[in-house]
């Protein structure tokens, strides 16, 4: 069983950079002050490559009608004046 290592809050101060190096690498690790755990560092969990979103990935795959940026303007346009919009 791998139990995880406690640092005493000094110490975590002395060699911060290189714990979080390690902490980074996957070496987890407590730090407590006066024997008591405070916090516990860990690495952020990163999204592997094929994870990543790509932008344009359905890009052929769906095609955007050139007016899109004018639908339903004139049920919109009254909500903006203060008057009603005309019935659909």
């Amino acid at each position: 069983m791998n139990r995880i290592r406690t640092i005493n809050i000094h110490e975590a101060k002395t060699h911060l950079s290189r714990l979080v190096e390690q902490a980074a690498q996957g070496e987890s690790f407590v730090i407590a002050k006066a024997g008591k755990p405070m916090v516990k560092v860990v690495a952020l969990q990163t999204p592997m490559a094929h994870q990543v979103r790509r932008i344009g990935f359905l890009a052929g795959r769906i095609k955007v009608p050139d007016d899109f940026d004018q639908m339903g303007s004139e049920q919109i346009a009254p909500l903006f004046e203060g008057t009603r919009p005309a019935q659909y």
